[in-house]
């Protein structure tokens, strides 16, 4: 066997790509069933398990449950053992425990209270990890399971599915403008602030908390933190601080919109170019009214789409400037392709599958193809990857060493001056594009 066709089943990325396809296929010919999600609950727990439209076994909910642990834990296994990282059987045991858990951290998410105020699944897996890990401490069988980059690339190819061309194009040229002109300009302002400004000694921190700032904060952070090779506790303290302050976006930029009088549609775009969730940026839009949600969650879209071109820019810049040896000459191209992410050719190919294939198949009703195969299957299980990493991350991470990143404040520093030069640059933008060039858009 040659060792191309040999890095094919021994390369990391490349079962991430299997993995994602299998399941894609799986959904688009019904052989995968509808995934469980934990169902919302105010005052009984075991609310929680009780049955949901998204299963399809009659009872409670613990049933689909332990088929999706058996059915995940399945293909996992295969491809560990072809890449012998680890002992399948170790494997086995640690990723049950972590399943577990990242269905306690979805649970503690779906509690209605915490719900309303944004805490997201991601926070809470990455808390009950942290906790474990800085308390009693991780054990080894226990590590076997966190295979934390797998899932975050699992994650991403399916996200890839969500990215609908069509969706994208509902805005046309003003939430272009908003999307692509933004982005790429806050995330070198930031990096260039972080590396020439605040002489940060952390480049991989910098680049990923101007990723996580610019695009879409947690999947753009593990993104771009596979592309640069980070240390996963760089991806714990940027993730930590964006999913803060989040939070804290989604509530007040709403409130700040209405008390200024701002108009609905500018607000909602403003919101979905600088909130750093898909899912907070809906729930600030909506506070807005139906139009305000409808421009933040496409701005939002659209920004997402950016993910896999900003991981293979900065797998470039990485390869060529910032792991080159002074005097060493330029990389070659094989090289630049080796360190390239190839879990981002996934992400674009399950997008051109459901964008070009999928969605012209059915008369290109885009929505239907959301309800039918996305939502009840690609985007739940995205949603249990990246659970399932962040517990890892917690599992695999401590306090004094995210401490020891800190660097004097200088990580907070960044995200405060360059989330406030993203909020400043995009609602200009929002204006110039909602306002003055296209006003009749929506």
């Amino acid at each position: 066997m040659s060792d191309g066709i040999k890095t094919l089943w021994k390369n990391e990325d490349y079962w991430a790509i299997w993995f994602g396809f299998v399941i894609i296929i799986g959904a688009l010919l019904k052989w995968v069933p509808k995934i469980p999600k934990i169902g919302k609950w105010t005052d009984s727990p075991l609310d929680a398990f009780m049955i949901i439209k998204e299963c399809v076994v009659a009872g409670n909910n613990f049933i689909p449950l332990l088929w999706l642990l058996v059915g995940l834990t399945v293909l996992m296994a295969i491809g560990m053992a072809f890449m012998k990282t680890v002992p399948v059987g170790r494997f086995i045991a640690g990723f049950a425990v972590i399943f577990i858990l990242a269905v306690f951290s979805y649970w503690i998410a779906t509690q209605t209270s915490i719900k309303h105020w944004g805490l997201s699944y991601a926070m809470w897996a990455l808390i009950v990890g942290l906790l474990i890990s800085n308390t009693i401490g991780t054990p080894k069988w226990l590590l076997a399971g966190a295979r934390t980059e797998l899932y975050i690339k699992t994650g991403l190819v399916l996200l890839g599915a969500e990215i609908l061309f069509k969706k994208i194009l509902a805005l046309g040229p003003p939430g272009l403008m908003v999307a692509w002109i933004v982005t790429p300009v806050v995330v070198i302002f930031m990096y260039k602030f972080a590396v020439s400004g605040l002489k940060m000694k952390n480049k991989s921190l910098a680049i990923i908390i101007a990723a996580a700032t610019s695009v879409c904060g947690v999947s753009a952070a593990i993104a771009t933190a596979a592309a640069c090779r980070a240390k996963k506790e760089d991806l714990t303290l940027a993730v930590g601080m964006t999913l803060i302050f989040t939070v804290l976006m989604m509530i007040f930029m709403p409130m700040a919109i209405k008390y200024m009088g701002m108009n609905a549609i500018l607000g909602g775009a403003w919101m979905g170019g600088t909130i750093d969730s898909t899912g907070a940026v809906v729930a600030a839009g909506s506070m807005l009214g139906p139009e305000a949600e409808k421009v933040a969650a496409v701005v939002k879209m659209i920004q997402n789409v950016l993910i896999g071109v900003l991981a293979f820019c900065v797998a470039i810049y990485w390869c060529m400037v910032v792991d080159r040896d002074p005097g060493q000459s330029r990389p070659r191209a094989m090289e630049i392709w080796h360190r390239f992410p190839k879990f981002v050719l996934g992400f674009v190919a399950a997008s051109l599958v459901f964008s070009v294939i999928v969605v012209p198949a059915m008369n290109g009703d885009f929505k239907l193809v959301e309800s039918e195969f996305i939502k009840p299957v690609t985007k739940t299980l995205r949603g249990w990857f990246f659970c399932l990493a962040f517990v890892a991350i917690g599992l695999e991470s401590n306090f004094k060493d995210l401490a020891s990143r800190m660097e004097g404040g200088k990580p907070m520093t960044l995200y405060i001056v360059g989330q406030s030069f993203n909020l400043g640059l995009t609602l200009f933008i929002a204006y110039l594009a909602f306002m003055v060039f296209f006003p009749n858009a929506i």
